[in-house]
């Protein structure tokens, strides 16, 4: 996976952190230390990704060299020493 790829996973996890918490909120109330100091954390890695983000080089997927093939036909003297796939050597049959 490519950078990112991962920053994107981890955002997609630390959105489905969120409206947990905002569930929790819900269900606990929201006037307790615990549940505060929950939705800080939560806030912190939000804007914590959201810096990595903003300083993850931007470099463009690393593609492979295209290789251009020409049009022309291949010098047959290339292949005056190969073997016939499955066949053996030139001058010998097949079994």
């Amino acid at each position: 996976m490519s950078l990112h790829d991962e920053l994107t996973s981890v955002q997609r996890c630390l959105d489905d952190l969120v409206r947990s918490v905002g569930r929790l909120e819900k269900q606990v109330g929201d006037g307790g230390l615990d549940i505060r100091r929950v939705r800080t954390d939560t806030d912190h890695l939000r804007e914590s990704v959201a810096l990595l983000r903003e300083t993850a080089p931007r470099t463009a997927e690393a593609r492979p060299d295209l290789v251009t093939i020409p049009d022309t036909p291949y010098d047959a003297s290339l292949w005056t020493d190969s073997d016939d796939e499955g066949l053996g050597a030139r001058d010998r049959r097949a079994p």
